[in-house]
């Protein structure tokens, strides 16, 4: 099965480092991001879910649930967790999916057979709280995840979410944005853009972000 953007995000029920899981249910009303890792106690991996833990309050901030999953059995996640509080100086908070069976990398089609034919690839998805997959990215196993990446694309679907802007390339939390192709009359214009707008061509109309945060 392959999760295309749009869709709902597969629901399942699974044991993991912090017991039973029902997805759906676990993530409530809140956006959520899941990571799949190929094995416990690989060293790349190991890095990525240190950085999850320290992110604990960045995310919290975004209403963002953040949940794990590797092919192992419960009893390897426990003492991973272990390793990477002690190698990452950290304390990860959040469940690890113990998915020994492949239910759920069979749900999420994260056993590509040309990378290997019983290990997950290292994939992410980030669901909104409509359980509506918004992005999908997968990782080589060579290659860490770019979490300032992760972040800033939660806050651009967030503000998107919320105003009829788009985020050009290389936006940041507090740039300048892109008013959507839709909206012609100006009326309207002046009244969800009260700081105005800077027209580059007649499609690329600039305005600052609306709601702006400090980055």
């Amino acid at each position: 099965m392959s999760i295309r953007l749009g869709d709902i995000a597969p629901d399942f029920e699974q044991d993991s480092s912090e017991g039973r899981i029902r997805f759906h249910e676990w993530l409530g009303d809140s956006w959520g991001i899941l990571f799949s890792h190929p094995a416990d106690f690989t060293p790349v991996c190991t890095t990525e879910l240190g950085l999850t833990a320290k992110l604990k309050d960045q995310f919290a901030e975004r209403g963002v649930k953040v949940i794990a999953l590797s092919v192992d059995p419960v009893a390897s996640h426990i003492e991973w967790i272990k390793d990477i509080n002690e190698t990452q100086n950290t304390l990860v908070g959040f469940p690890i999916i113990a998915d020994h069976d492949r239910k759920v990398s069979e749900l999420y089609d994260l056993i590509h057979p040309n990378a290997n034919d019983t290990l997950t690839v290292r994939s992410l998805f980030i669901i909104d709280p409509n359980k509506k997959v918004r992005l999908t990215i997968t990782y080589p196993a060579s290659t860490g995840r770019n979490f300032d990446e992760i972040l800033r694309v939660v806050d651009s679907l967030q503000l998107t979410d919320n105003y009829k802007v788009a985020t050009p390339g290389n936006w940041k939390n507090g740039d300048d944005v892109v008013i959507v192709n839709s909206i012609q009359d100006e009326a309207e214009l002046r009244e969800r853009f009260p700081a105005g707008y800077r027209a580059v061509k007649p499609y690329l109309r600039l305005t600052p972000q609306p709601n702006r945060k400090t980055a």
